[in-house]
């Protein structure tokens, strides 16, 4: 068994033949692997997500981040990126789309690519992981706490986001979606509200909501981090991914 990985900053196209800045993982060994693109949260293209690809690669995906704020500036730190990012809303739906298009085909072009491609987000990335499902052939979504897929953000919220559940009836992929009873953003409602469409809709998902978790749970970083929710969590999204991402 080779458990090896890659891993590094490489040139995606995105949106409009943007030249985006992304972090790839990927086994080096030669077996036929399907891909994951990791749609970044609002914070941004941070240490942690990337974390989250090196993840992947070590349970045998390719697995790539874009930077979604690269058009913030080259030699820009990505904090000040993410900053002037959020300044502005946040990421246009149709751009995000463009950019995990370009990711996904980034990941096909890869040796030893099996052509089936996932994508997961937390935070605002649920939503986009939601909207990208939505909008592309993919073959498996992962939404961990995304929020205003259903509901649009408060008057006062600083984001250009607004509900998505419309889009519904084009879920191109099976839907896995991993939440926390105690979050606000999605609060449980709202994940019920979505739950309910998706299965009037004949949509395959399933939905899971941790009780004692809230927003960020996976997030080893912050006091939200909930460790037997995440557990859990990631245990269900490598079963998910290996349903539907294997050759």
């Amino acid at each position: 068994m080779n458990d090896a990985i890659w891993a590094g900053t490489v040139t995606v196209t995105g949106h409009e033949d943007a030249a985006l800045e992304a972090y790839l993982a990927r086994p080096l060994s030669d077996v036929p692997r399907g891909g994951v693109v990791v749609i970044h949260h609002m914070p941004g293209y941070d240490p942690g997500t990337k974390e989250f690809v090196r993840t992947f690669a070590a349970h045998g995906y390719a697995a790539i981040c874009p930077n979604l704020y690269s058009r913030e500036g080259a030699g820009v730190s990505p904090d000040d990126q993410a900053a002037a990012a959020r300044a502005k809303g946040g990421v246009p739906d149709d751009q995000l789309v463009g950019d995990v298009a370009g990711a996904a085909a980034h990941l096909n072009s890869l040796d030893h690519a099996n052509g089936r491609i996932g994508v997961i987000g937390h935070c605002s990335g649920g939503r986009h992981a939601f909207l990208a499902a939505c909008s592309l052939d993919l073959d498996a979504a992962v939404d961990c706490y995304g929020a205003f897929v259903v509901n649009d953000p408060p008057d006062d919220y600083p984001t250009i986001a607004r509900s998505i559940i419309s889009r519904a009836p084009d879920l191109s992929c099976p839907l896995l979606g991993l939440f926390g009873e105690d979050d606000a953003f999605p609060a449980p409602d709202e994940v019920a509200a979505l739950d309910a469409e998706l299965t009037r809709l004949g949509k395959d998902h399933e939905f899971h909501t941790y009780a004692g978790a809230g927003h960020a749970f996976f997030a080893v970083e912050r006091p939200a981090f909930r460790p037997a929710a995440a557990k859990d969590g990631w245990e269900k999204i490598f079963a998910f991914y290996g349903r539907h991402l294997s050759a």
